[in-house]
C-alpha cells in the first residue's frame, strides 16, 4: 500500500505541532544546534536508531555541532505522515532527560 502524501493543510497544521520545524523546498526542514560535535554526533547515533526503527530514514547533513535534517517521503512524492511523524520523535530526542 502506497504512503499518502499530506495536503499543504495538513502539512501546516502538522508545522503547528512540530517545533523548530519549517517547509524548505518540500521538505520538512529542522536545523539543530548542540554544545559540541560529540552532542551533535550522540544525537545523530541516537536517531539513526530511531529512523530505522521507523524504517524511515532522514536526509542530513553534520558540521561541527550542527546537524541539519530533511524529511520526505519519496515514495509518496512529498510530505507524509512518516515525516511528521520521525520529526516529532527526533524532536522528543533532544527533550531533557532522554
Amino acid at each position: 500500500m502506497a504512503t499518502a502524501r499530506l495536503t499543504d493543510t495538513e502539512i501546516q497544521d502538522a508545522l503547528g505541532r512540530l517545533a523548530g520545524w519549517s517547509l524548505r523546498d518540500g521538505k520538512l526542514h529542522r536545523a539543530f544546534q548542540f554544545g559540541d560535535f560529540v552532542e551533535a554526533f550522540g544525537f545523530m547515533t541516537r536517531a539513526a536508531l530511531l529512523a530505522e526503527k521507523h524504517n524511515h530514514h532522514p536526509e542530513w547533513f553534520n558540521v561541527y555541532n550542527r546537524v541539519v535534517v530533511d524529511l520526505t517521503t519519496h515514495d509518496a512524492g512529498g510530505i507524509s505522515q512518516r515525516d511528521v511523524d520521525l520529526a516529532a520523535a527526533l524532536n522528543s530526542l533532544t527533550e531533557p532527560g532522554t
